[in-house]
């Protein structure tokens, strides 16, 4: 069922008996274990030791923290593993995938914008490396999704764009540099494909509705690029794919489509019968509601074994969600050769790694080498290459803004827009994540220009002020606060509306006549720059000038001041999804 022998494994002989043998030698507890990809909650020993030695676990995820701590914590999972535990990370981006205090490199998109595969194969290898140097041995990356939906919030900032074929070309680029570190995988996700729905596997289905030929064309052909490069292991998603579905089973009905996770037509006859993918195979995370509103938890965990996957990605209760399992196993639901196929996947993938050949002691490294490869001068300047390379220029309609110069705009104007992360971009802030105040820093670098930049206090901002001073807020500064045109544009040259949205929409503060949303574009010289999710040309269509920078680090800001003094030859990114969003006015 499974050959050790041929892509991605290349065991030899001693390697295959070292899984046999170690198969052979396992209890039921220990088989089901190896099944589970466990988040850790804790970095307690105590914690870590029960996870290895009550549940036995086949793999790791954690929380963000610092390498240091990290590393520590990699440390103690192995010294507890019967079996080395893959410890995986989401350095998708960069090495801040993988600990807090890592690296970013750059975005998938904002690689694309570059055109340059180099940009990729670097990412892969450097984010891994500081990834390696913590004690991980697995990516959950490249995202090799296609941005075909402008409105799909999950992996438009994530794939390398909407082209299918500079997708396949960087995601194998990824997995090249990746594989330049000894003992170091990948898993590509997510199969079978996102980026056609508008909607978000982690609150609602998520639908892929090509036919298996335009699937073949597109999504197959990126995951055979990456199969034919020795992808070690896949991802898989919990998308729908009725119309692939019923051509493999015509006999499916409606209420009996499953997300790929949880069918055997996606997960076993197209991935591995059609494409003749013989790796490992990982769910993503088990609490997505594209995978947890289709049956009982109970059912689900069997089934998307039984469905071709070797791997569960998270437990919800780890004393149930194992009991079901092992009940499952010992029931027969899963059966001995299902079983006997997944872990001979799990550990030959832990055989070609090498986990099997190290001490415990050896598979983590040292803190002093830890010291010695995070947060490199050579992968901050790699940063500062893509930022440089990646800023595009979308839309200039008013072809004398640029250059922007102190003698021709002294007074910059800047407008903070925020979107709403919700509870999740919520949670990270009150952890001490997501970075400082792009406005301010915009504003400081460009004062450090010569220009007399400051940051726009909506009428909202205003009536908050009032409150915290413990007066009655001025309720028509924010329903009546007009004045004429002449006045509000008197005190500025230029505006740059710095759009400042990671996921979803903008939040504008919708006052009368305010300034949050430029509606003044024929007034003055406004530059909208998106700096996070690159679609914001659909909500602010009016723009005249529009900028995708794709993250808002120092080095980007300081790209895009220099761009900005430049004038427009200075930028080179090219657009790599449809930033125009498919709608006619924003082209206007």
């Amino acid at each position: 069922m499974v050959d050790l022998k041929a892509r991605p494994y290349y065991l030899s002989d001693e390697d295959c008996k070292w899984v046999q043998e170690t198969m052979a030698s396992m209890s039921a507890e220990e088989k089901v274990g190896q099944l589970f990809f466990q988040l850790t909650s804790s970095h307690d020993e105590e914690h870590l030791r029960e996870l290895m030695e009550k549940y036995h676990l086949g793999g790791c995820r954690y929380n963000p923290a610092p390498g240091a701590a990290v590393q520590e914590q990699n440390r103690k999972l192995q010294k507890y593993a019967k079996v080395p535990v893959f410890i995986a990370c989401n350095t998708e981006a960069g090495g801040d995938g993988a600990c807090a205090d890592g690296t970013l490199i750059g975005s998938g998109v904002k690689i694309a914008a570059t055109a340059k595969e180099e940009y990729a194969y670097e990412l892969g290898k450097m984010s891994n490396e500081e990834a390696s140097a913590i004690g991980c041995n697995m990516a959950f990356a490249p995202v090799c999704d296609i941005a075909y939906n402008w409105e799909n919030t999950e992996i438009i900032g994530r794939a390398f764009g909407n082209d299918p074929e500079r997708v396949a070309k960087m995601s194998a680029a990824y997995l090249k540099g990746a594989h330049t570190i000894d003992g170091f995988a990948c898993a590509a996700k997510h199969f079978p494909g996102n980026g056609l729905d508008f909607r978000d596997a982690h609150i609602a289905n998520n639908v892929n509705d090509f036919d298996l030929d335009k699937w073949e064309a597109t999504y197959g052909m990126v995951y055979r690029t990456l199969i034919e490069n020795d992808l070690d292991a896949i991802m898989g998603g919990h998308i729908l794919m009725p119309k692939v579905a019923r051509e493999i089973n015509p006999q499916l009905r409606d209420e009996d489509m499953m997300p790929a996770t949880l069918s055997p037509e996606i997960m076993t006859t197209l991935l591995r019968d059609r494409l003749g993918f013989n790796g490992m195979v990982v769910t993503d995370a088990s609490h997505m509601v594209g995978m947890t509103n289709r049956m009982k938890r109970s059912e689900m965990l069997p089934l998307a074994i039984n469905a071709g996957c070797d791997m569960f990605l998270f437990f919800n209760d780890p004393e149930e969600d194992f009991a079901t399992m092992l009940n499952a196993y010992k029931d027969g639901v899963i059966s001995e050769e299902r079983m006997t196929e997944a872990l001979t996947r799990i550990l030959g993938l832990k055989a070609h790694l090498g986990l099997h050949r190290k001490a415990k002691e050896e598979l983590v490294p040292t803190p002093e080498f830890l010291q010695g490869v995070l947060g490199k001068e050579e992968y901050k300047e790699m940063q500062k290459r893509i930022s440089n390379d990646a800023i595009t220029l979308v839309k200039y309609k008013d072809k004398d803004v640029f250059p922007l110069t102190p003698e021709r705009y002294k007074r910059i104007m800047i407008v903070h827009v925020k979107g709403n992360g919700g509870a999740m971009g919520e949670l990270m802030k009150m952890m001490g994540y997501g970075g400082g105040n792009p406005a301010e820093a915009l504003k400081e670098k460009l004062c450090a220009k010569g220009f007399d930049a400051f940051i726009y206090e909506s009428p909202l901002d205003v009536m908050k002020k009032q409150i915290a001073a413990g007066e009655k807020p001025d309720i028509n500064i924010y329903f009546a606060g007009k004045n004429a045109i002449a006045d509000f544009v008197k005190d500025m040259d230029l505006v740059i509306t710095l759009c400042d949205v990671s996921s979803g929409r903008p939040s504008f503060g919708m006052s009368k006549g305010g300034g949050e949303i430029p509606w003044y574009v024929f007034e003055l010289p406004v530059v909208v720059v998106g700096c996070g999710q690159p679609t914001m040309l659909a909500d602010v269509p009016q723009a005249r000038t529009y900028i995708n920078t794709y993250d808002a680090k120092d080095s980007t800001l300081d790209a895009l001041v220099e761009k900005l003094v430049a004038g427009e030859d200075a930028f080179t990114g090219v657009d790599p999804i449809d930033s125009y969003c498919g709608l006619f006015d924003t082209r206007l």
